[in-house]
């Protein structure tokens, strides 16, 4: 953020009571107040909705990009605003910290693990979950370029280490290989997000040991992706090659891009981050066991080609030009 706002002077905004979880604060501009209007930090105060659609309307009136920052679970009361973010192409930009089950002892009120699919499943809205620094530059860039596409930001509340292979450049594809390029046809292929690319790149480098090559595929930004070439995607993620996507979040939407799948599929429980998400299967040892029995399921035989399916059907009105969204 801090980067960002001194070469940035239309942005405000700010938290819904969670600066300092959120670290939005603006250190070149303090708060918007009555005796300081030339401040761009709002304070909201814990009423999401409220936040969302105030930021809606600056960005209506026109000459701003607001930003909006909570607890990504928070995101559901907030979830008609975001709509009509993405309904109106307005830009907005969403920071939502504290992004899985990782973040720990609040417990599952406050754990995320539907939310990254039900902000994914909005059209005109992209959802970001970078793992590093480079990744997180990526979402900020493709942020204030998309100008009429809101924006989500997932970041995590524990630390993350540099991916030694990511770069801007690769990440504002929406997912590029983050380990294992050298190795051209992979016996598998595992797909990550955030936090847990750490831990799948990791594994993939145990198992290279044991002559088992893989690639590691950072996909920070699933609609990015979706935007690029057949070819590209097609080179990223190899048709007929068993894949395994590893997210603390849950399963569904993930079938659209590999075939087994560990995730969330209940809510989580409270304790320390790491015990949390060791119970939960988000360790070394368990991507390294599914791996294998994923490669053994599907031995002697290639794994379903997820691109050899029927295009996305749409409506004859549709195909014909007769309706546009702005018609309706």
């Amino acid at each position: 953020m801090n980067v960002v706002a001194p070469m940035f002077p239309e942005m405000i905004g700010g938290s819904a009571d969670l600066t300092g979880s959120n670290n939005t604060a603006l250190k070149d501009s303090g708060d918007f107040q009555k005796d300081t209007p030339q401040g761009r930090y709002l304070r909201f105060g814990v009423r999401e909705h409220g936040m969302a659609a105030i930021c809606n309307g600056l960005f209506a009136y026109g000459g701003y990009r607001p930003f909006a920052a909570t607890f990504l679970n928070f995101a559901g009361y907030a979830l008609g605003a975001i709509r009509i973010s993405a309904l109106s192409e307005f830009g907005i930009i969403y920071i939502m910290t504290h992004d899985s089950i990782g973040l720990g002892e609040d417990g599952p009120t406050h754990q995320p693990v539907e939310m990254l699919e039900s902000l994914r499943s909005m059209p005109n809205h992209n959802v970001w979950r970078p793992a590093d620094y480079n990744e997180t530059a990526a979402a900020y860039v493709s942020a204030i370029h998309c100008r009429k596409t809101p924006t989500t930001i997932a970041c995590s509340r524990s630390d993350v280490k540099a991916i030694e292979d990511s770069t801007i450049e690769k990440a504002l594809k929406g997912a590029y290989i983050a380990f294992g390029q050298t190795t051209p046809t992979p016996h598998a292929v595992i797909i990550s997000t955030g936090t847990e690319l750490e831990l799948a790149i990791n594994a993939a480098k145990e198992m290279a040991k044991q002559d088992i090559a893989l690639h590691v595929v950072s996909m920070p930004c699933q609609e990015i992706f979706l935007e690029q070439s057949e070819d590209y995607r097609k080179s990223i993620l190899p048709p007929a090659i068993p894949t395994l996507s590893v997210e603390a979040s849950a399963v569904a939407g993930w079938h659209r891009f590999a075939h087994q799948h560990i995730g969330m599929t209940t809510f989580g429980l409270s304790g320390p981050g790491p015990e949390v998400f060791k119970h939960f299967g988000f360790h070394e040892d368990h991507i390294i066991d599914t791996t294998k029995e994923m490669l053994e399921f599907y031995k002697g035989r290639s794994a379903p080609n997820l691109y050899d399916v029927p295009p996305l059907a749409k409506s004859k009105a549709m195909k014909a030009g007769g309706l546009h969204r702005h018609h309706v």
